[in-house]
Order: C-alpha cells, then sequence, then structure tokens
C-alpha cells in the first residue's frame, strides 16, 4: 500500500485523530463527488430542535471510515484474514455507503428521485468512481453489493453492527447532546469476532451490544423522529411537491439550474448519466436558496411553507398510536379553505398525516450472536436478561397529523 507524503490526518471531535491510510483514500476525500457531502447535513432539519446537529455526511464518513480501521485492527489479531486489497475496499465501501445521499439526507429522499433509494443511488456513484479511478473500486464494490465470497466483509459495512451504525449513533448523540444515545463504539468494536464467515461479539460484550440496541431506539424517538423534526422534514418535502406541481404549470421559481432539472424531471425506470452529474451538482445550498426565493412568491402555499421553515414557524402535530379519523382530517382541511381561501388540493399542502415506525434490531433478518466461552453461538435476544430486547424485534408504528395552529 503506496502511501503519500501528502497524506493527512484529521482532528474528529470524537476520535480525536483519523489517519487516512492509503493514496486511493486520499484521492477519494480530496475528489469533488466525496467533497460534496461537506454540504449535506447529517440530520436534515434536525438542528431546528437541536441547534448543534450541523454536522454533515463528510464527518460521518470519515468517522465510520475511522472505526473500520480499528475493526480491521481488531480482527486480524485474532486471526482473521483480511488482506491489504480487502482492507482497502472495506476503506472505500465504508467511506462512500453515503454517497449517494441528497439535500438533506433523508429529509427529501424520494421526492427529487423518486425511482431508487440513497444506497442504490451510492452504488451508482460509486461504479461511476470506478471508470474515473480504473477499476480501483471494483472489490469495494463487490463487497458493497454483497457479492464477495467473505460476506463478513459486508456485515461490517452494512449490517446489525456496521461501522455506519456504530459511528452514526455516537457522532449523533455527540452533536444534539441527547446522552442516551452515546454508546461505547470502540469498546463492542474490540469485542468482534468472525465465525462461520459471520460478525459475533464476545459474550462478555452482552451489555454493550444491549446499550446499542436500547440508544438506538431512544435515539430514534427523541431525534430522528423527534415530533418537530417530523413536521419540518415533511414541510420540506410538501415544498418540493408543491414547487415540482408549478413547475409542471410553467410558473416561474428562480432556482438553480440542478434544482430546477429535478422538478422537471419525470419519474423514470433507471437513472442517466447525465442526470447523475447533475445530481452529484445537487446539495442542502440549492435547497436553501429556494428556500429564500421563495419567501416572496406569489403562490401562497410556496411562500407560506417556506416561511415556515426558514422562520422555525412550523405546524402543529400531533402523534397517536391508532390512525387519525379522515372525519377528523376532512374537518380541519375545511377550517383551512375557508380561513385561507384555498382549493381542497392546496389545503391537503396544509392538512396531511401520514405514519412513522420504529424497529431497533431486525431479529428475524440479520441476527447479532454471542460467542461463548465454550465456542457456541447464542442468539442475543436468547442471551439477555433484559426483557426489552424481544421488544426492541418489534417494530414499534405511530401515526402523525399535521396542521395549521390556528385550525384547531
Amino acid at each position: 500500500m503506496g502511501i503519500s507524503k501528502n497524506l493527512k490526518i484529521i482532528n474528529d471531535p470524537i476520535y480525536g485523530f483519523i489517519s487516512v491510510p492509503n493514496d486511493i483514500i486520499y484521492k477519494l476525500i480530496e475528489h469533488p463527488v466525496f467533497q460534496r457531502l461537506r454540504r449535506i447535513s447529517q440530520m436534515g432539519l434536525s438542528y431546528l430542535v437541536y441547534p448543534g446537529a450541523q454536522h454533515t455526511r463528510f464527518h460521518h464518513a470519515l468517522g465510520a471510515m475511522h472505526l473500520m480501521q480499528r475493526a480491521v485492527t481488531v480482527l486480524r489479531s485474532k486471526g482473521t484474514e483480511i488482506d491489504e486489497h480487502e482492507e482497502t475496499a472495506l476503506y472505500i465501501g465504508i467511506l462512500l455507503h453515503d454517497i449517494g445521499h441528497g439535500p438533506f439526507s433523508h429529509g427529501l429522499e424520494g421526492v427529487l428521485i423518486t425511482e431508487c433509494n440513497h444506497e442504490a443511488l451510492s452504488l451508482l456513484i460509486m461504479e461511476h468512481l470506478n471508470e474515473v479511478f480504473e477499476g480501483q473500486l471494483t472489490l469495494a464494490i463487490e463487497i458493497f453489493k454483497n457479492n464477495y465470497h467473505k460476506q463478513f466483509l459486508h456485515q461490517l459495512i452494512s449490517g446489525q453492527l456496521d461501522m455506519d451504525r456504530l459511528d452514526f449513533l455516537r457522532r449523533d448523540s455527540f452533536y444534539t447532546g441527547v446522552a442516551e444515545g452515546s454508546i461505547s463504539s470502540l469498546r463492542l468494536i474490540t469485542m468482534l469476532q468472525v465465525i462461520d464467515d459471520k460478525v459475533v461479539v464476545e459474550e462478555k460484550g452482552i451489555y454493550s451490544v444491549e446499550k446499542f440496541l436500547v440508544a438506538r431506539r431512544l435515539m430514534y424517538w427523541q431525534v430522528y423522529l423527534h415530533k418537530t423534526s417530523l413536521v419540518a422534514e415533511q414541510l420540506l418535502m410538501k415544498i418540493m411537491l408543491r414547487a415540482r406541481d408549478l413547475a409542471k404549470q410553467r410558473v416561474d421559481l428562480k432556482v438553480s439550474e440542478n434544482l430546477f432539472f429535478f422538478l422537471n424531471r419525470a419519474s423514470k425506470s433507471h437513472i442517466e448519466d447525465d442526470e447523475l452529474q447533475i445530481f452529484l451538482a445537487l446539495d442542502d445550498v440549492d435547497v436553501l436558496s429556494a428556500l429564500k426565493s421563495w419567501l416572496s412568491h406569489k403562490d401562497i402555499v410556496l411562500r407560506s411553507l417556506s416561511q415556515m421553515i426558514l422562520n422555525r414557524d412550523l405546524l402543529k402535530i400531533k402523534i397517536e398510536p391508532q390512525p387519525f379519523a379522515p372525519e377528523k382530517i376532512a374537518v380541519l382541511s375545511a377550517k383551512v379553505q375557508e380561513r385561507h381561501n384555498l382549493s381542497p388540493h392546496e389545503a391537503s399542502y396544509f392538512v396531511f398525516t401520514g405514519s412513522v415506525s420504529n424497529l431497533a434490531y431486525h431479529g428475524s433478518k440479520d441476527t447479532i450472536e454471542l460467542l461463548k466461552k465454550n465456542g457456541k453461538l447464542i442468539e442475543v435476544a436468547e442471551a439477555s436478561d433484559q426483557l426489552n430486547i424481544q421488544a426492541l424485534s418489534q417494530k414499534v408504528v405511530k401515526y402523525f397529523l399535521c396542521y395549521p395552529k390556528t385550525a384547531h
């Protein structure tokens, strides 16, 4: 592995110094496609609730790569064979695992590009970069797609205890100040082993695993699905949908060329190469600039929703365990239509319902197994004396209703 004299160490507020391991990683970090992640918010509009949550996907990707370096060191020390090519591929895979996120991350996922999620976009971008780097990403892509014969390598990038989750829980907890999400990522990593091509945790790490799963559940309800963050991101989606409706009517929107392209783009079965290049030029700046320009737009829906986000004067939101009665929604919609002289369609941007779900542990899909001292493996839910581990395997669905404060 050639290491350039130009290679840097990066000072991270959580882990201290993060080292850049080799030339290819350095060049990927320096590439404009990766630098774009500096302009993609890690937590969407959560900073409207937690002012410190201003970190980006760039921070997270570097942190996850650092944890992957520690994982490789730990697993090699325990006899797991990971050669230099596989090691570099792991670093590339985790560094680029979120490269497909668009503006405000999950906040606009499925809105600007409707036919695929950020994971699929990440793969397309990795394949694009593989051409730029003349095939040096091929192994990383195979591992990312879980097509490589050592499947435990894929688990380190995308699994129940992957480096992605171990970083974002710790990082998001740090930047929000929500202590419930503070997990000991490095302690968990020191407990990892590979048995029968599967990443497992030594039995003594059970309490760290329990804390990780509980922290994941609490962070989702307290941070990622916080009602204010939820209504803000719903409003952001509604704004883009309204802008798309107006674009079809050829209404002047005064937005960047990149955003204008996606507001006018029809859904397709696949993404063209030129469309991917335009997507890679799109970031939070395009959206924020559009919201500011729409503060004085003649369309009352676009203007009002943009003001709500920029001034943090959001819709009211209620969250219940059962769906809201259609009659209640109709009454609220009628009040909004009458008060603001809106059509039923226009009112639907201000009165709407939906659902969110929280599943901390996919026990039926990809179990976390503990390695006992006698060499046997046991699933964490069976080994734990915490009844809530079983509960964390159950998906919890909640329903929300958003409406103007003046409509109630």
